[in-house]
């Protein structure tokens, strides 16, 4: 993510010219995508702060996190096939890719987000916990 942080900053002193060097954004989304992905190789069984914590335990607040994922996910997604479709330059569609990049990178934070949420989350781990709960056992 530090080096997509390097082709972006490049990007917005473009931007605040007022030349904006649109080559800079598509590297700095296709890297942050990738990187995205690598991130997604952590171990979901532990939590990296008391926030993901929270977040994770809740059912409410856990449901909430995967929506938000999700959406994002699939916004990416559809922004980026829509760019790409509908593009009129060679710019544009390299930005279309970079886009949907992004957008595969966090269908892996999706995918992790539900693991550990699948993990921590306090109303499903006391029923495993605690054999009197079980139905049918």
């Amino acid at each position: 993510m530090l080096v997509a942080t390097g082709y972006y900053i490049p990007f917005v002193i473009s931007l605040a010219q007022r030349h904006p060097d649109w080559g800079y954004l598509n590297y700095a989304l296709l890297l942050f995508g990738v990187a995205l992905s690598f991130s997604t190789l952590q171990d979901t069984a532990k939590t990296q702060n008391k926030f993901s914590k929270k977040i994770w335990e809740s059912p409410e607040k856990g449901r909430m996190a995967l929506l938000l994922l999700a959406m994002l996910a699939f916004g990416f997604i559809a922004c980026g096939l829509l760019m790409h479709c509908f593009s009129s330059s060679e710019v544009t569609s390299n930005i279309a890719v970079g886009v949907i990049v992004l957008g595969i990178g966090f269908v892996g934070v999706l995918k992790s987000g539900i693991e550990m949420f699948e993990n921590h989350r306090k109303d499903k781990n006391i029923t495993q916990d605690n054999p009197e709960h079980q139905d049918g056992l």
